[in-house]
């Protein structure tokens, strides 16, 4: 049996400034990914979803944008998956992306640690441990921020997130 996070025992998701919990993971090729040992080359956005959510599939497609133009090197986007391996690769492939992708698991352990609620939820982890920006949700300032600290973290010039012919709101909740 699970035994699931609640807002009966706790405060809500995990807020910017606090202290990020750190984990381990396999993504779904069974590579382990560790955070602790990712912030040591720089920052990771840490980007929950559930692959029924509309608001992630929104999402992703910008996410992925960020990680072709600056992730990979020093900065780092893992997407946390609360489907399994299968059904992840199965939404990797029709939203092409190509971040790596990590099953929370069973009774979702990291999902936990973060006190999730709601999908999306995005979690920018500085290299100090802290969350410097938390968001559930589809956020066009949020996501320009991130892709704005990831290339200056990739020593990269930035370009703007959204193009003009983008349709996008401000925010979507999740």
């Amino acid at each position: 049996m699970c035994a699931f996070w609640s807002k009966k025992n706790a405060g809500g998701m995990l807020e910017a400034g606090v202290a990020a919990p750190d984990f381990t993971l396999n993504d779904v090729d069974g590579k382990p990914h560790s955070l602790a040992e990712a912030l040591r080359n720089g920052p990771v956005l840490a980007a929950f979803f559930k692959i029924s959510c509309p608001i992630c599939q929104f999402t992703f497609p910008f996410i992925e944008r960020i990680f072709e133009r600056y992730g990979g090197g020093k900065a780092q986007i893992w997407g946390i998956s609360q489907d399994d391996a299968r059904d992840t690769k199965d939404f990797y492939k029709e939203f092409d992306l190509s971040f790596p992708a990590l099953p929370d698991g069973d009774c979702y352990p990291v999902s936990n640690l973060y006190h999730i609620t709601n999908v999306p939820s995005l979690f920018l982890i500085e290299p100090d441990g802290k969350i410097s920006i938390s968001v559930t949700g589809f956020s066009k300032k949020d996501l320009d921020e991130i892709a704005k600290r990831f290339a200056a973290t990739s020593e990269k010039l930035a370009i703007p997130l959204f193009a003009p012919s983008d349709i996008v709101p401000d925010y979507k909740p999740g």
